[in-house]
């Protein structure tokens, strides 16, 4: 009886644990609830992955570099940037379509992401610029 009770309350406990890190490690936007960190891995538009996913530190981006949502989220009508903070986050692939090749009016998946990311981290001087730094080598 008294191993039944144990194996209860050890069953409880790990719930207890799961669900309070869940939401201590998810960040509360007006468009909703984010992980502090995001794996970036489009499988939908990239078939096959020559790299690894990256490791986005979201919560660090958002709150501790207090970078806008508008930096990354957007969506554009007419020409002009109509995302705001409490719209649905889509996938970037939902738009950005192509894996590598740019159609003139949209950058491939491929060429956003990195112009994206690496182009204010090179403006900033701080952050991840080479390959390795964002995909590091698969185990």
């Amino acid at each position: 009886m008294k191993k039944r009770l144990l194996a209860i309350l050890v069953c409880v406990a790990f719930a207890a644990v799961a669900l309070f890190t869940t939401a201590v490690w998810a960040q509360k936007t007006k468009s909703g609830e984010v992980a502090d960190t995001l794996e970036i891995f489009e499988t939908a538009v990239f078939t096959k992955h020559k790299k690894s996913a990256v490791v986005f530190p979201h919560k660090k981006h958002s709150v501790d570099y207090k970078i806008a949502c508008t930096e990354c989220h957007h969506n554009y009508k007419d020409g002009k940037q109509v995302w705001k903070e409490g719209d649905k986050v889509a996938k970037c692939g939902t738009c950005h379509k192509s894996p590598k090749k740019n159609d003139g009016k949209m950058l491939s998946l491929y060429n956003a992401f990195h112009k994206n990311c690496r182009d204010c981290h090179k403006k900033a001087k701080k952050g991840p610029t080479k390959c390795a730094q964002c995909h590091p080598k698969k185990k």
